[in-house]
């Protein structure tokens, strides 16, 4: 909205200054900054509220017992985080822009199954939340339009969309392309699938999901930029996506809503994101794994999420298959998500999330790195 305004102030009365609101980097500050005050302002408000209805974490029974003590934080606080992405994106983006309307469609309708989930759990006392069917078959709508648009309608994205529309790029190996063909749909839905629920098994101590959620922002960030210069993406061997330089902005934005609701949500945590914010923020970063043509990064970029999920899918598996053998579950690890293994170890919260952001950290340059390894 203020891109456009200040856009025609520049063109029709040429005003000194106000052509730098063309720019990408400039506007990429301004909705990192938007968001960050955005986040400082809405943040005790919407806690005062929470607290003032009683809207509080249920006791988990799958979570150490050390948890106990984090029963009535106020949750749903995934509404701080979505609201000072949402916003300053509309605000400092070309809101007309397909990539930015698609990456808001997934954030905010994800938001939406995550709210009502929370509902159900917080306010209707409902311990299970939404069931899980209903729960993919919202995943599953989200993940259908994204896939639909970019395979079926790719030229109101980018002109140069049409011919990678079913495509990924292979990391490591320049001008390498592996095509999905009539299979990129069920792709697509898989990863917006899989990145939510991997970000919503991440969230279960103070501060993790929110601050690795920011560190792999920071990654698209980059990425989104260089895939929309002309002169980057063909020096890095990137597809060449114009358009796409727009999601910048919403990258930017989600990394300063991420670090202002860590002010609240670092330990001991104010108040908890809850799936309003785990699946939004999840699915968020798969669709836009997905627009930039970087799905074989994803399991890098979100690395962290990507060894939280194959935790439980080991923890589950492996149970289920030595009761069938011998008649008697048995365990890798102590507890799953892993960050619940390293608790029941002895390790202390801040410390867990600390080392888990140092790997994330990692996991960034590593994946930023692999641009240039071509």
């Amino acid at each position: 909205m203020f891109y456009y305004l200040l856009k025609y102030i520049n063109e029709f009365y040429s005003v000194p200054g106000f052509g730098v609101f063309r720019y990408i980097t400039f506007r990429v500050a301004l909705a990192t900054i938007s968001a960050l005050i955005f986040s400082f302002w809405l943040g005790p408000k919407i806690i005062s509220k929470l607290k003032e209805r009683q809207i509080g974490e249920l006791e988990k029974t799958e979570a150490p017992k050390t948890h106990k003590q984090k029963a009535g934080t106020p949750t749903m606080g995934g509404i701080i985080i979505l609201s000072a992405t949402i916003i300053p994106s509309i605000l400092w983006s070309d809101i007309l822009n397909s990539y930015v309307i698609l990456i808001l469609f997934v954030a905010i309708s994800l938001g939406i199954v995550g709210f009502i989930d929370d509902y159900l759990k917080v306010v209707k006392k409902k311990p299970k939340g939404l069931i899980e069917r209903d729960k993919l078959i919202g995943q599953f709508i989200v993940g259908s339009v994204l896939g639909i648009s970019v395979y079926f309608f790719p030229e109101i994205f980018d002109k140069n969309l049409p011919s990678i529309k079913s495509s990924t790029v292979v990391p490591f190996l320049k001008n390498t392309f592996l095509d999905f063909g009539y299979f990129y749909i069920p792709f697509v839905i898989f990863i917006i699938t899989a990145s939510s629920n991997a970000v919503n098994l991440t969230d279960g101590l103070d501060g993790l999901a929110s601050g690795t959620v920011g560190i792999a922002a920071t990654s698209l960030m980059v990425i989104s930029y260089l895939t929309g210069n002309f002169i980057t993406s063909k020096y890095l061997f990137l597809p060449f996506l114009n358009q796409s330089a727009e999601l910048t902005i919403f990258c930017s934005a989600l990394v300063g809503a991420s670090i202002g609701f860590l002010w609240f949500n670092s330990h001991p945590a104010e108040i908890f994101m809850g799936d309003t914010g785990s699946l939004a923020l999840g699915g968020s970063i798969g669709a836009l794994c997905i627009m930039l043509k970087q799905e074989f990064l994803l399991p890098v970029i979100g690395g962290v999420f990507f060894i939280e999920t194959l935790s439980v899918l080991i923890q589950r598996y492996y149970f289920k298959y030595t009761k069938k053998k011998y008649g008697e579950g048995k365990r890798i690890f102590k507890m799953a998500p892993l960050h619940h293994h390293f608790e029941m170890v002895g390790w202390s919260e801040p410390k867990i999330v600390t080392r888990f952001y140092i790997i994330a950290i990692l996991l960034m340059i590593f994946s930023l790195a692999s641009l240039k390894l071509r």
